[in-house]
């Protein structure tokens, strides 16, 4: 298979990885990152939070139960590829319907397996995320290591207008149950307003179980069309690059806090609600991508196992007086959620929908549902 398919993989500083392609022949480019968890690949490769980069997965045997439509958290994949260390030789599932190989090939998305995955990771622990090009259907070193050092970064780079939706659109699908599929969304007793800056399914569909009537808009949407909706709440969804070169999405927050109205923030979101807010933020060095994550709630004191896909972090030395911190990672003490002390909002740094990944903090999603409702009683 290695002789038939070949593919490699360069990095930036040189590094060079052999092995065998399983996807699409052709070429990824972008920021290498490795993602610890155990499930959960193809939720992982449609996450648009993935856009321009490729996915190391560190867990050794990716592919077993295939591919199938429901576990997709987008319409298409955003990563720019995937690194695995072995695909199994037999995948089986009750609700596959294409092997992962298949599906790659026919998203022309490029893989590559039979590489060093634990060497791999090291290297991008030690020294840092960084650029790295994917060559599957042939081998061309020199040409991998300049696509590879041509690459700019995601800093300063606004991905979240490329992967947001074009048009105002409703959701309605709830949570996905075994045996039954997506269920009906709850009664609507609130209207939540969700900025789609590259938003993930069951985000929309945690929301839509617990009862609110969601309408998704695109990123650069006004803060005065959102406000007209008359929304109970406003969600900021997730999404991939710099937080920084999102200024009309910060303007639109800012004026959405200034109208009082309830607003919960996740990921890119938590980080916009920090800079909407006065705070700044920073790279990280190789950030936090896996389900095995562990954070405390500052406020009951409890640990929880959470899922955490970012490469970006509010900066707690500036967070202004009226923002307090609520959660913080308990692998680098990094910020993990913050909250407003003066209007009805809060932010969260992890991923509480999981998919994939534990639902320890499925609770802030009830603390929002709570915040709309106090807003409405008042």
């Amino acid at each position: 298979m290695s002789a038939q398919n070949p593919a490699i993989l360069v990095l930036a500083d040189g590094s060079v990885f052999h092995g065998y392609s399983i996807g699409a022949d052709g070429i990824g480019i972008g920021e290498v990152v490795f993602n610890t968890s155990m499930t959960g690949y193809q939720e992982i490769l449609t996450d648009p939070s993935y856009c321009r980069q490729i996915v190391t997965l560190t867990y050794p045997h990716i592919g077993n139960v295939g591919t199938n439509p429901e576990d997709e958290e987008s319409n298409q994949v955003h990563a720019s590829g995937l690194v695995i260390r072995d695909l199994p030789l037999l995948a089986s599932n009750f609700r596959m319907n294409e092997t992962l190989p298949d599906y790659l090939r026919g998203r022309d998305v490029v893989a590559i397996a039979g590489i060093d995955t634990r060497r791999l990771t090291r290297l991008l622990r030690e020294k840092g995320a960084q650029s790295g090009c994917i060559l599957a259907g042939r081998v061309d070193e020199a040409e991998a290591l300049a696509q590879a050092r041509a690459f700019p970064g995601l800093a300063g780079m606004d991905l979240a207008k490329v992967v947001s939706r074009a048009r105002v659109e409703p959701w309605e699908d709830g949570e996905w149950q075994l045996g039954q599929g997506f269920a009906q969304s709850a009664e609507a007793g609130f209207h939540v307003v969700a900025y789609d800056f590259g938003v993930k399914r069951n985000i929309l569909r945690m929301l839509a179980s617990r009862g609110c009537k969601v309408t998704v808009v695109p990123a650069q949407t006004p803060a005065s069309e959102v406000l007209a909706m008359q929304p109970d709440g406003v969600f900021l969804s997730n999404g991939p690059g710099d937080r920084e070169p999102c200024d009309y999405a910060i303007r639109a927050i800012q004026e959405i806090l200034a109208a009082r109205v309830p607003t919960y923030g996740i990921c890119l979101g938590h980080q916009l609600l920090g800079l909407a807010s006065g705070a700044k933020t920073m790279k990280m060095k190789f950030g936090h991508h896996g389900a095995n994550h562990p954070v405390q709630d500052l406020d009951s004191q409890r640990v929880m196992i959470t899922s955490q896909n970012h490469g970006f972090a509010v900066d707690e030395s500036t967070l202004p007086a009226n923002v307090r911190v609520t959660h913080r990672s308990l692998f680098d003490g990094s910020n993990q959620g913050i909250a407003r002390t003066d209007v009805p909002a809060f932010s969260f740094q992890g991923h509480p929908e999981a998919s994939p990944g534990p639902h320890d903090v499925s609770y802030l999603f009830d603390r929002f549902i709570g915040m709309m409702r106090e807003q409405k009683n008042a």
